[in-house]
């Protein structure tokens, strides 16, 4: 049975150090299932592994798009399958790592996502209606017509709100009708799920280290290129990090007060995040950030 192994888990709880020394090993390459690093131009605040990091293995489905471009979870899905694929004809064990919950449920398990061609004038109809009355008139419609994509919706997450919408206008169906289906496990190939956590305490200090270690690196001033150059509203620039910095940039609010809302709203997304994959039963967890050595050669036994 063809093989891949899957690196999941919360932010800065280091996946992408992981996914590197496991692909040293095998030979192998890596698939990056994070709907941030897509995103040309954006490396500071989707913490994009550097190439000085990536220590000579090939890393695909980073830097696929321009921030103001769509690339949906389809899409994602069509791509991931076609390099898994090829890289399992050359006998190598693709190594897809990760955050983003339904990335990796597109992967490990059969779901197979409408294809609902976008509709721009439902679209900018509703854009309209969040520009007039605030997006949460906007989303409170998306309650009414489709409650559970609403649960699953990020409430400050326009594109994905409206996305929803159009979806249910343009189909007559609900976009949750497919997550709603029981899920059935991809038993085409064989997954090897590993999952890194660690405590609370420890997570969210590495969260708030990542976050100043990003200011240094420049945050701001990587926001200032990008809004120059794109729409401060496109799709992208919701990520963590970026529509922060922009309402700073804005005069929205103070330095002190971005800081302290990209370290918090960076804290509730890992704890999304450990809420969704805790689901899989699959998934094998490890603490590398306590006992490293010991629990990397579990890790290397699980994979051999």
């Amino acid at each position: 049975m063809k093989k891949a192994i899957i690196i999941v888990g919360p932010t800065a709880v280091g996946k992408t150090k992981l996914s590197i020394e496991l692909a040293k090993v095998l030979n192998s390459e890596i698939i990056s299932a994070d709907s941030m690093q897509i995103y040309r131009g954006m490396d500071i605040g989707t913490a994009k592994v550097k190439e000085n990091e990536k220590e000579g293995i090939k890393h695909h489905l980073i830097d696929v798009i321009d921030p103001d471009q769509n690339f949906s979870v389809n899409d994602f899905q069509e791509k991931a399958f076609t390099i898994i694929e090829h890289l399992n004809k050359k006998n190598i064990i693709p190594i897809i790592a990760g955050g983003t919950g339904l990335y990796i449920n597109s992967l490990a398990y059969k779901l197979h996502f409408q294809k609902t061609k976008a509709d721009t004038g439902i679209r900018k109809k509703w854009n309209k209606k969040a520009e007039q009355y605030g997006l949460s008139y906007v989303y409170d419609h998306l309650k009414k017509i489709d409650p559970d994509s609403a649960k699953r919706i990020d409430s400050r997450n326009a594109h994905r709100i409206i996305r929803a919408i159009e979806v249910y206008e343009s189909s007559g169906r609900p976009m949750s009708t497919e997550y709603n289906k029981e899920l059935s496990e991809n038993d085409s190939y064989d997954f090897i799920m590993i999952g890194l956590n660690t405590d609370r305490e420890t997570l969210y200090e590495r969260i708030n280290q990542r976050v100043d270690l990003m200011l240094e690196e420049g945050l701001i001033e990587e926001t200032q290129q990008l809004i120059r150059r794109y729409d401060p509203n496109s799709h992208g620039f919701k990520a963590i990090g970026y529509r922060e910095a922009i309402d700073y940039l804005y005069g929205k609010t103070t330095k002190d007060e971005m800081i302290h809302l990209i370290k918090r709203n960076s804290r509730r997304y890992a704890k999304r995040q450990l809420t969704w994959f805790r689901r899989d039963r699959r998934i094998i967890w490890f603490d590398l950030v306590k006992d490293y050595e010991h629990n990397y050669k579990k890790i290397e036994n699980l994979i051999k």
